[in-house]
């Protein structure tokens, strides 16, 4: 019995104190496989491609490894799992199966860490252009086998329609208001990253409001970076743009480095860590960005060396996009701010906030009440302490904050505590 009891705390401390870290990347990979329009075999050959992704995954290694814009031919697919990944006496790299209910030539992808992720399912939701891709995975966590019990991992992988024209963008908010009413009709919770070529030239824009501002807050997405506003040829955006490596050239679109087309975004339980996945802090970049190439090439003056130089040469060749990377914290008690169970006082408030935030406290008794406002980092941007009389509204001032989310904190004199997030629109 007493082998048994400490069998069942060592697996217990397991359970809780173990933690990894995922690191993921989304890349638009330029017509992999493709032969069309101005891309041809002399300047998108795969085998050429092949070598520049190597040294890209060699440098990043990423444990989840999402793609736009790779041949719908099986074949093309295996080459990049097959001639890329598991090289090296590496092995453990696994693809998933999308259906491609759309019939695009290009498609995306998923390829992953089998040591550490399972697949458990592929559904994919059609559009005009190109399906919507959604693939769940699994943690292997060292208890699984004796606890059957782990944490999901939901990666939404979307190439939305190219193109500024108006019908372009009405495209565009037409197939991300397919994924949010598929995602609302089957009541989706928990671990989500969004993340592809989303080809919008500012966060005002329907198909990117259609993901952040959903009516439905449960589903919404979080951009874990906080940079939202208008990012087309605009300096202040310059860290985060993510194309075009290129000012001119054949298969490559030109113009230099003047648009954020490529995202990682998350929900609210990745963002706080309350299912036991977590984004850490600052680890989101555009691999290969030093902010200092607006409207031009990557490998311009002045010399970038954000990367090493066969890396930069490498995301130049290989294609127009700059692949984004993110990791994540994988274990339990990974979230930041814990909620307390009992409480004996309600709030209610206005989301998304604008220039002021209405905060309303209801509780039966006079009390006093320390209101917090943090960054999603942890960094205290605002905190006072109110008396609430039983039921008033306060005023709290927000035109100085930039757009973003917010994490709102109140608690009272027993250190009781209620965390809701708002929006600054």
């Amino acid at each position: 019995m007493k082998k048994l009891l400490i069998y069942f705390f060592l697996l217990s401390g397991l359970a809780l104190y173990s933690q990894d870290t995922l690191k993921v990347m989304h890349y638009n990979l330029l017509m992999y496989g493709n032969y069309w329009n101005n891309c041809t075999a002399s300047n998108n050959n795969v085998d050429d491609k092949n070598e520049y992704l190597k040294t890209i995954i060699n440098y990043i290694k990423p444990d989840i490894f999402t793609v736009n814009e790779i041949s719908e031919i099986l074949t093309y697919q295996q080459y990049i799992l097959n001639s890329v990944l598991n090289i090296n006496g590496i092995n453990y790299y696994q693809m998933g199966s999308p259906p491609n209910y759309s019939g695009s030539y290009i498609i995306n992808q998923i390829y992953y860490n089998s040591e550490k992720l399972t697949m458990c399912s592929n559904i994919a939701i059609s559009t005009n252009y190109r399906d919507i891709d959604i693939f769940r995975l699994y943690y292997n966590s060292m208890d699984l086998k004796y606890t059957n019990d782990t944490v999901y991992l939901n990666c939404v992988v979307a190439h939305l329609k190219a193109g500024n024209s108006y019908d372009d963008e009405i495209e565009r908010a037409n197939e991300t208001n397919k994924l949010m009413n598929y995602l609302s009709n089957s009541n989706a919770s928990g671990n989500y990253l969004m993340m592809g070529d989303f080809n919008v030239y500012t966060s005002a824009e329907q198909a990117f409001q259609n993901l952040i501002l959903h009516q439905n807050q449960d589903i919404r997405f979080y951009d874990p970076i906080n940079s939202l506003g208008v990012w087309h040829d605009n300096s202040y955006f310059a860290p985060v743009h993510t194309q075009s490596t290129h000012i001119s050239g054949g298969c490559p679109a030109g113009g230099g480095m003047d648009d954020r087309f490529d995202f990682i975004l998350v929900s609210d339980e990745v963002l706080n860590g309350t299912e036991k996945i977590k984004c850490l802090n600052e680890s989101y970049k555009a691999i290969g960005q030093d902010g200092q190439h607006l409207n031009q090439s990557l490998i311009s003056s002045p010399q970038n060396t954000s990367v090493p130089g066969n890396v930069l040469d490498a995301l130049y060749d290989m294609s127009d996009h700059l692949p984004v990377v993110m990791e994540l914290l994988v274990g339990d008690n990974v979230g930041g701010i814990a909620e307390s169970e009992n409480i004996s006082f309600y709030i209610s408030f206005t989301n998304p906030v604008t220039d002021k935030l209405l905060l309303k406290i209801e509780a039966e008794n006079n009390a006093k009440y320390k209101v917090q406002i943090n960054s999603v980092w942890g960094q205290r941007i605002y905190s006072k302490i109110i008396s609430s009389p039983g039921s008033e509204t306060y005023e709290i001032p927000f035109e100085h904050f930039k757009p973003g989310i917010y994490i709102l904190l109140i608690s009272d004199k027993d250190r009781n505590q209620i965390v809701r997030k708002i929006m600054k629109i």
